[in-house]
């Protein structure tokens, strides 16, 4: 079967899911044209926001990003460890090296999307901190100020909310 086009009701956002892996993402794959993307299955039913998701609409940025949770986060565990302990101070301070290698690299978005993979605390980790397009609105106030402040290319200063600390990719 492969990839088809699902509505996320929490978000309100289509996504792409593939029925044989169980892999989902907010973004068309990558291996897929966007002609075929129109054919997938669900293509027509949600046909008006897959234009809008295929034009790239100005008011969206796409960015990755790595969390670090501390024991005030709003939920204190992740994919790596069921009870976070550690304090705010602590998860900037380890979020302020990431930030230090990530500056020093010669291919950053190489370089963030590892380290995101490895070490942040969201379960975007698997796709290297992606968190596909998005829109103002569906973020938390700081993270999206951040991200939509951002140029292409370029991380952000630390970004502290609720989820906790990161650091921010603006992808496109």
């Amino acid at each position: 079967m492969g990839w088809e086009i699902r509505m996320s009701v929490t978000k309100e956002m289509i996504y792409f899911y593939n029925t044989e892996t169980k892999e989902s993402m907010w973004t068309p794959p990558k291996d897929i044209p966007v002609e075929e993307v129109k054919k997938l299955s669900g293509a027509d039913k949600y046909e008006e926001q897959l234009n809008k998701l295929l034009d790239g609409e100005k008011d969206q940025v796409r960015a990755s990003h790595l969390l670090i949770k501390h024991k005030d986060s709003r939920r204190p565990s992740s994919w790596k460890e069921a009870d976070i302990t550690r304090s705010k101070e602590e998860a900037i301070e380890i979020i302020e090296k990431y930030k230090e290698e990530i500056s020093q690299a010669e291919d950053k978005a190489e370089t963030f999307a590892k380290l995101a993979s490895e070490h942040s605390d969201c379960s975007s980790h698997s796709n290297g901190g992606d968190l596909g397009w998005f829109g103002r609105g569906q973020m938390q106030p700081a993270f999206e100020e951040a991200s939509f402040k951002l140029e292409p290319g370029n991380v952000s200063d630390i970004v502290s909310t609720d989820s906790g600390v990161h650091i921010i990719f603006r992808v496109r």
